[in-house]
């Protein structure tokens, strides 16, 4: 059992917790919520005991702080050659402490030691470690080539999936999850709900998903103001409770500011009357006594609107046979999505999408003007306005200069115009206010950066608005005030996001990006996650009939006894001509495949090129950013690069592997 009691914790001079008080029984599953800033991390950081507290009692089962009783996911970026599966399996403290053990009875030649290190790797599962490893990998989105690639060979975005599941390998009785669904995309988050689900132990979730939220917590902990208080249920549970808690709040302060003014007016009034002046007196001593009740502010007072479009075109959009992906130096172009035939109209509200890789973001970034079309043809309406949220706020923000200087550049190049003091009063609206509309955005947490380019978006006055994964930073109440902002706005919303609840609150259709095409899809949110585990269920049925298959095959060979060589006769009769035949219409079925893979093996080859070009490019840009010599400028404009080359490495990466498996089954067939 954890157990916090008037615990205050300073990070520097802020007060993060404040005699907070708080328990947590074993096997609860909680949700840890509070607004961007309010402490959570360094909540979970007094938990595992990086940080002490400053005054308070704090309690947690010793047994847990041990090697394997609780794991975390690591932020940091791993840097190591170690195959991926390796890298998950080092997550289990278990079975890492059994093989070492092993090893040093084997190096001492302790025979009971020895025995003693086989027990324990069995207990710790020693035998099917591997397959549990590659199943988290799987269910997290990895294919199963991708299981024992390299470490370095992924780009961030994989990187922490392999942390992730690094962290579920631990067989641990206290889970601390700080935002695990931010790199996932919507088959991830589902499968990584059902496997909390079933998670026996204690488990604590930092997360700004409602659904997710919902999902698998049964006991919500609200961190507001240095102070915890505990809410049975989930999300949604608690802001029913919360609000009948506000409510009660409210009317208990409005009683208690009655009955000082009541005080106040008796005291007022007979304080100078001698037959009065003792019960005055009295009054006086009351209200000193009387334990002042703070009037409810909530953590919802941020709110904005899309202001209304000066106009709305008809259509927004019309794109005609437009295929979308990268131009790469020197080389033919390498497509990702091809053949979009569509037009978008005012008022649509389009939910896009499709697994990591298959280039959501690709088209949206064409249709942004971030990238150029490969080919085909993009059609403008009269008076298009497009406000484009990028997913990498490094694609549209300098790290060296403040809020002030983004919003005076924008009026400037894009408009409107707007004088200074204009702009600082907008920025005040996002909660940029004082000497923080100057600071640099290097300095800034993850949701004011979010903050700060929907600000951006804000203020150009959109009738297009094309929406990337706009929420990864946003606490709940952000994300609230924007979807409500959404469902206000009077233009058309393209929104690509793997949250659901945004997804359900303002889309009304989808379109679907998958195997390098757009197709509409026919259903709502539901229906997606249903079509999503069908196909893995069919993927898998698939693996498995073709392993068995190649069983059945080698165990086939092995079995059939060798047969002599013995003359043959041959001679112009129809078992000859047959044979002929069949020889004839093979060497046909083969070019036909030769022919078919032939461009798939073309375009692997420029992804091979490309790779390369691209890893040397990331190699001398990481030379460029250690040596110190960059200026502000230049720093952010290698990072924007460097940004771009990773994009695009995860992309040619999952186009790579379903090349290989395309010509792979065509050999097979042939």
């Amino acid at each position: 059992m954890i157990v916090l009691k008037n615990v205050s914790l300073l990070r520097g001079v802020k007060p993060v917790l404040n005699q907070a008080n708080a328990t947590i029984h074993p096997g609860e599953k909680v949700g840890l919520i509070g607004r961007n800033g309010a402490g959570k991390s360094s909540l979970f950081s007094l938990l595992t005991g990086r940080l002490h507290a400053d005054a308070g009692d704090f309690e947690i089962p010793p047994s847990w702080l041990q090697p394997g009783g609780m794991a975390e996911v690591a932020q940091n970026m791993p840097e190591t050659d170690d195959p991926a599966t390796e890298f998950v399996l080092q997550g289990d403290g278990r079975l890492m402490k059994a093989r070492q053990d092993l090893l040093d009875a084997e190096a001492a030649d302790d025979g009971n030691a020895i025995g003693e290190a086989h027990a324990a790797l069995a207990e710790a599962g020693h035998f099917d470690a591997p397959a549990r490893a590659q199943a988290l990998l799987l269910g997290l989105g990895f294919k199963l080539e991708q299981t024992m690639a390299p470490v370095n060979s992924f780009s961030g975005g994989w990187r922490m999936r392999l942390q992730l599941a690094r962290a579920l390998m631990c067989p641990a009785q206290l889970m601390l999850l700080d935002e695990p669904t931010n790199h996932l995309d919507l088959d991830a988050l589902v499968w990584l709900e059902a496997w909390l689900q079933r998670y026996e132990g204690t488990l604590l979730i930092i997360s700004h998903d409602r659904e997710f939220l919902d999902a698998i917590t049964k006991v919500t902990l609200h961190l507001d103001d240095g102070k915890l208080t505990r809410y049975t249920g989930g999300y949604t549970a608690f802001e029913s409770m919360r609000a009948e808690r506000m409510l009660q709040q409210q009317a208990a302060f409005n009683k208690q500011q009655d009955k000082i003014a009541h005080l106040n007016k008796f005291i007022a009034r007979f304080k100078a009357k001698a037959s009065k002046a003792k019960q005055a007196q009295s009054r006086v001593k009351a209200l000193e006594r009387m334990e002042k009740l703070a009037p409810v502010l909530t953590a919802s007072d941020f709110q904005f609107t899309f202001p209304e479009p000066a106009c709305l075109p008809n259509p927004m959009l019309s794109l005609k046979e437009l295929a979308c992906g990268y131009f790469i130096d020197g080389q033919e172009p390498l497509t990702i999505v091809s053949n979009i035939n569509r037009s978008v109209l005012p008022g649509q509200r389009i939910g896009i999408l499709g697994a990591n890789g298959q280039g959501k973001s690709t088209v949206v970034k064409t249709l942004a003007h971030m990238n150029r079309p490969i080919s085909g043809e993009i059609t403008e309406g009269k008076g298009l306005s497009i406000g484009y949220f990028a997913q990498q706020e490094l694609d549209v923000l300098r790290m060296d200069e403040g809020p002030l200087q983004h919003m005076i550049r924008l009026a400037r190049e894009v408009g409107p115009q707007g004088r200074e003091q204009e702009l600082r009063d907008f920025l005040g609206r996002f909660q940029f206010s004082g000497d923080m509309v100057n600071q640099p955005i290097g300095q800034f947490s993850g949701g004011e950066k979010a903050r700060l380019v929907l600000a951006l978006v804000v203020w150009q006055r959109p009738n297009l608005l094309l929406l990337d994964e706009p929420t990864n930073h946003l606490d709940l109440t952000t994300r609230e005030a924007l979807s409500m902002a959404l469902n206000e706005f009077e233009g058309t919303v393209m929104l690509v996001s793997h949250d659901r609840a945004l997804l359900r609150e303002t889309c009304d259709e989808f379109w679907l990006v998958a195997h390098g095409e757009v197709s509409t899809f026919d259903g709502d949110l539901d229906d997606y996650q249903r079509w999503l585990q069908t196909q893995a269920k069919e993927a898998a049925q698939a693996a498995r009939a073709a392993r068995d298959a190649e069983r059945a095959a080698n165990s086939a060979a092995k079995a059939a006894p060798p047969v002599a060589a013995a003359p043959v006769k041959v001679d112009a009769t129809p078992s000859a001509n047959n044979s002929r035949d069949d020889r004839k219409a093979q060497a046909q079925a083969r070019q036909r495949v030769a022919e078919q893979a032939k461009p798939l093996k073309a375009e692997l080859k420029k992804i091979d090129e490309r790779m390369a070009t691209a890893t040397q490019e990331q190699d001398q840009i990481n030379q460029s950013l250690l040596d110190g010599s960059l200026n502000g400028s230049q720093h952010a404009e290698l990072g924007k690069r460097l940004k771009s080359l990773t994009d695009e490495m995860e992309t040619l990466e999952n186009r790579w592997l379903e090349l290989t498996d395309a010509i792979e089954q065509l050999s097979s067939a042939g």
